[in-house]
């Protein structure tokens, strides 16, 4: 019991402090809310300097004056009663923006996130028996191309390919706005289309880095004495390949797919802003475009959050998948 307190003091530590400098860090970036205005209204509209200076300052009532410090306690003393701010360009509550894009970044990472991890966990293990062929060499050539693309890369050629030069799939948008929400085949056809793209970019990313890792955990497993004295025993290999290979060769893997669990609460800002999906990855882009400050703090709140309590989780539920940290005392 004393273990799970002193992690969830140093978990919420850890909150505080990436906090803390990240609230500095997006203050020390050049250029604030009004100045992106400004030119937001020069450009678009063919403002004068001046007419887009008084037509910002009238639309826009945003002290940017104070001082960092106390900007920073007064979220602080906000955040600890529930609120966290509104918005700069619109005034709405950020809280409010953040659970309205959430949902949708959850459904399209998770998605991908787990058909790449299946994937290249089975696609790893079956390597790591085949180490030293053909099919080994193929496949760790193809895992090394997709971990070393950028997803937003790939998102950015697959979108050019598949949805403009020939548009077999949508360009943009997180379904056909002309079909109404609402649980119905059409709808969910409908979102599963638009997803389509994004998940593909995420997939083809990310699978080859699961592959490699879990190649390379198997074979360090396949020479543990308990595995040899299992064949010596005679033990089915199905058996031997589940029980005592697959499930110590994927706990190394495990930490690493629930801090990226909490990383999908970020999304991806790339993504979805080339696909226009609504997800909290566009808004936190869209917010660094505008320099809006408290979008742009609660969306790192959100991610920072999301990564150290997954990474917690993931602590300890090591344990139910390791009995070994139990009768070494680490939760007592």
């Amino acid at each position: 019991m004393r273990w799970i307190v002193k992690r969830a003091i140093i978990a919420l530590l850890t909150i505080w402090t990436a906090f803390t400098i990240t609230f500095v860090l997006i203050r020390l970036m050049p250029g604030n809310f009004i100045e992106m205005m400004i030119l937001y209204y020069m450009n678009t509209y063919g403002y004068s300097e001046e007419e887009a200076k008084e037509l910002v300052y009238a639309l826009y009532n945003v002290n940017l004056d104070e001082p960092i410090w106390k900007q920073y306690l007064d979220f602080i003393t906000k955040l600890l009663q529930g609120n966290w701010g509104v918005t700069y360009c619109s005034r709405a509550p950020v809280l409010d923006c953040l659970l309205y894009a959430l949902p949708w970044t959850v459904f399209l990472l998770s998605i991908s996130m787990t058909i790449s991890f299946v994937i290249g966990i089975g696609l790893g293990m079956f390597m790591a028996y085949r180490r030293g062929g053909l099919f080994d060499g193929a496949c760790s050539v193809i895992s090394s191309i997709s971990s070393a693309i950028p997803n937003f890369i790939l998102g950015l050629l697959l979108l050019y390919f598949l949805a403009i030069q020939y548009p077999l799939f949508p360009a943009r948008g997180s379904y056909d706005i002309t079909i109404e929400p609402g649980f119905t085949l059409e709808y969910v056809s409908s979102v599963l289309y638009h997803a389509f793209l994004p998940m593909m970019a995420y997939v083809l990313t990310s699978f080859g880095g699961w592959a490699l890792a879990m190649r390379g955990s198997t074979i360090r497993v396949l020479g543990e004495d308990y595995v040899i004295a299992a064949e010596a025993r005679g033990l089915k290999s199905r058996r031997i390949t589940w029980t005592y290979v697959g499930r110590n060769a994927i706990l190394p893997l495990f930490t690493s797919f629930a801090i990226s669990l909490g990383y999908m609460f970020g999304g991806s800002v790339f993504i979805e802003s080339y696909f226009a999906y609504t997800g909290v990855g566009q808004v936190i882009g869209l917010a660094l475009s505008f320099r809006d400050y408290p979008l742009i703090q609660g969306g790192f709140l959100l991610i920072i959050t999301a990564v150290v309590v997954s990474n917690f989780i993931a602590e300890l539920l090591y344990g139910v998948l390791d009995p070994r940290i139990r009768r070494g005392g680490g939760y007592e």
